[in-house]
C-alpha cells in the first residue's frame, strides 16, 4: 500500500486537529505538512503533539516550503485561505480536499478552474452519515413531492461564522434539484414579523447556534396529519476527518476533475 504525503491547513483549529489525529492512526497517510496562519500562538510546536501524539512535523506557516512533496491537502478553513492554497497546489500539482464553507459564485468559479489542472473533492460536509442523509431527503423528497411542507434546521456550535451552514444549504439544493426547483428562488432564510401564508413552493431555512454543538441537521417535511424527518447528528469531528481521508484515498491517481461526496461513496 503506498503511504500518501498529507497537509492539513487550520492544523491547530477544531478540525486540523481532529485531522491529525486521523492522519495518525492511519496506515497509509503521512503527516507531512501543518500549516497555519502567521502569528499563530501554535507555529513552532510538534503538530502531533495537540493530539498526543508527537510526530515530528512542526506546525508553519511557509506555504511554499512546507507543501514541498506532498500529495494532498486537506483544508477546512475560510473561503480566503483555501483560495491562497488553491493557486499553490494547482501550480505544483497536489490534490487537495476542501471541506471550507462559504464560497461566494465568483470563488466557486476558480475551484472549478484549478480542477481542469488537479483533482479536488469539494463537500460541504465529509461525514459518511450525512452523504446518506442527502440521498435519504432526495429520495423523500421526490415520493412527498405534494402536499408536504419543507423545512431545513440546523444547528451548531457558538464559533460557528457562517449561516445557514453549507451542510444545510447543500441539503436544500439536493432537495430543490429533485423537485425541480430553483433554490434561490425559493429559499426562505428567516420569519419575522407577519409573514403572511406560507406558499407551498417554499424551502425554509431555521439557524441554531449554542453552546459546543458539532452539527446537527433535519429535513423536515410536514403533511397533513403526518411528518417525515430525517436527522444526522454529530457527536464528534472524527466522523469529519475519517470522511476527508477518504475522500484523500479517492483522488489518488486522479489527476484533474472536481467530485463531491456523493461519487467518492459510490452514491451516484
Amino acid at each position: 500500500m503506498t503511504t500518501q504525503q498529507i497537509a492539513v491547513a487550520g492544523s491547530s483549529g477544531r478540525m486540523g486537529r481532529a485531522l491529525i489525529e486521523a492522519i495518525a492512526q492511519s496506515t497509509d497517510f503521512r503527516l507531512k505538512a501543518a500549516l497555519e496562519l502567521p502569528g499563530n500562538p501554535y507555529l513552532g510546536k510538534d503538530a502531533g503533539e495537540l493530539v498526543g501524539a508527537p510526530c515530528g512535523v512542526r506546525i508553519s506557516a511557509d506555504l511554499e516550503s512546507s507543501l514541498a512533496g506532498c500529495d494532498v491537502l486537506v483544508d477546512f478553513t475560510r473561503p480566503e485561505g483555501t483560495l491562497t492554497h488553491l493557486r499553490l497546489c494547482s501550480a505544483r500539482g497536489i490534490r487537495m480536499v476542501i471541506g471550507t464553507t462559504g464560497f461566494q459564485p465568483v470563488q466557486k468559479a476558480l475551484i472549478v478552474e484549478a480542477a481542469k489542472k488537479i483533482s479536488i473533492v469539494m463537500a460541504p460536509n465529509m461525514s459518511v452519515g450525512v452523504n446518506l442523509t442527502f440521498k435519504l431527503a432526495e429520495l423523500a423528497a421526490k415520493v412527498l413531492s405534494e402536499g408536504y411542507d419543507i423545512e431545513i434546521i440546523e444547528a451548531h456550535h457558538r464559533h460557528k461564522v457562517d449561516a445557514p451552514s453549507g451542510t444545510a444549504l447543500r441539503m436544500g439544493e439536493v432537495i430543490a434539484a429533485a423537485l425541480g426547483r430553483d433554490l434561490a428562488r425559493d429559499a426562505v432564510y428567516g420569519r419575522e414579523g407577519v409573514t403572511g401564508e406560507r406558499k407551498p413552493s417554499t424551502i425554509g431555512f431555521a439557524t441554531v447556534r449554542g453552546g459546543d454543538i458539532v452539527g446537527d441537521h433535519t429535513a423536515l417535511f410536514a403533511g397533513t396529519g403526518e411528518r417525515v424527518e430525517i436527522t444526522h447528528k454529530a457527536s464528534s469531528r472524527a466522523t469529519f476527518a475519517l470522511g476527508a481521508l477518504r475522500a484523500a484515498r479517492y483522488l489518488a491517481g486522479k489527476k484533474s476533475g472536481l467530485y463531491d461526496m456523493q461519487e467518492v461513496l459510490g452514491l451516484k
